[in-house]
């Protein structure tokens, strides 16, 4: 059977160009989600979330194949973004972020089919979050770049996005800050991660 891309059929998505943000139009989409708060980087509730999405997903994956006899590549981790001040994620005070981490999932899965993925995971992984979720999630219109390079360098392109670029268009904030991770920060060097950097906008 053939594989499903979605990163391929969604690639406007994707891949958008790097160094300047383009405008896109995200249709509603249906993820697996874990909610929390705190520094990714030391959060123990982090490294729950994306145990649990990945094996979910993979989980997903091979009832898909078993089922339906469809085969498709599991999709990046993505994150949305937010703090109770917005200034404290341009800034970098990771302790003060809460997060929605997420992998998307084919629209062809339905809610048996998760909760038997979850009841999976949960052999190998214990306690279930308890904000592990199918969900649909519709940002629409949007601006995104691709950023090149460590997720700490990603201000400056966050900060001329906010300060200038959306002033400039006329718009504001329509949602949290998305980020799709698109490289594995385990086995790829920080000056080479590609992270697509999404922010959903309307008119003000």
């Amino acid at each position: 059977m053939d594989k499903i891309d979605f990163k391929k059929t969604l690639k406007a998505l994707y891949a958008p160009p790097s160094g300047r943000f383009v405008e896109v139009d995200v249709p509603k989409l249906r993820f697996v989600m874990v909610d929390g708060e705190g520094n990714p980087n030391t959060s123990n509730a982090y490294k729950t979330a994306v145990e649990w999405l990945f094996s979910t997903s993979y989980a997903l994956k091979f009832a898909t194949k078993a089922q339906l006899g469809k085969d498709y590549a599991v999709m990046p981790l993505e994150g949305l973004w937010w703090a109770d001040d917005p200034a404290a994620f341009v800034a970098r005070d990771k302790a003060a972020w809460k997060w929605t981490m997420m992998i998307m999932a084919p629209d062809f899965i339905d809610a048996a089919m998760f909760e038997a993925a979850v009841a999976k995971s949960a052999k190998k992984l214990g306690e279930i979050p308890p904000s592990l979720r199918l969900e649909a999630y519709d940002e629409g219109r949007s601006l995104q770049s691709l950023h090149i390079g460590s997720y700490d360098d990603e201000a400056p392109a966050l900060a001329r996005l906010h300060d200038e670029i959306m002033p400039a268009q006329g718009l504001t904030f329509n949602g949290h800050h998305h980020e799709i991770y698109l490289s594995d920060p385990r086995r790829t060097e920080p000056a080479k991660l590609r992270t697509v950097l999404r922010q959903p906008v309307r008119k003000v």
